[in-house]
């Protein structure tokens, strides 16, 4: 069974930090495209961001320059660097893949950006 496990939300102050982690397992994770994707209250699934087997990465245009995507095959691990959080970034975030006509998310880790 897919299994994603979702952590490293938080808490944070306008303009912080924060790392996320997903642990895979279940499928191949090193040949899989992976992503992020959030959810804030209230709203739909939000695309954050893509990173292929090859390493090449894709953001949507509002987190371009603050979040990084990366992966660790070796770890079977996705990890997301959210930088100069704001307000409007407090959600949800999934790690998600996409196997056959379905697409597997996590519990989610809950990131709340507040003074």
């Amino acid at each position: 069974d897919v299994q994603l496990v979702e952590s490293g939300g938080g808490l944070v102050q306008p303009g912080g930090s924060l790392r996320l982690s997903c642990t895979a397992s279940g499928f191949p994770f090193s040949v899989s495209t992976m992503r992020w994707d959030r959810q804030a209250p209230g709203e739909g699934f939000e695309w954050v961001s893509t990173i292929y087997k090859d390493g090449s990465t894709y953001y949507a245009d509002s987190m371009k320059d603050r979040f990084t995507i990366t992966r660790d095959n070796a770890k079977n691990t996705l990890y997301l660097q959210v930088d100069n959080l704001k307000p409007e970034d407090s959600a949800v975030y999934y790690c998600a893949v996409r196997l056959g006509d379905s697409v597997s998310r996590g519990q989610g880790t809950q990131v709340i950006v507040s003074s």
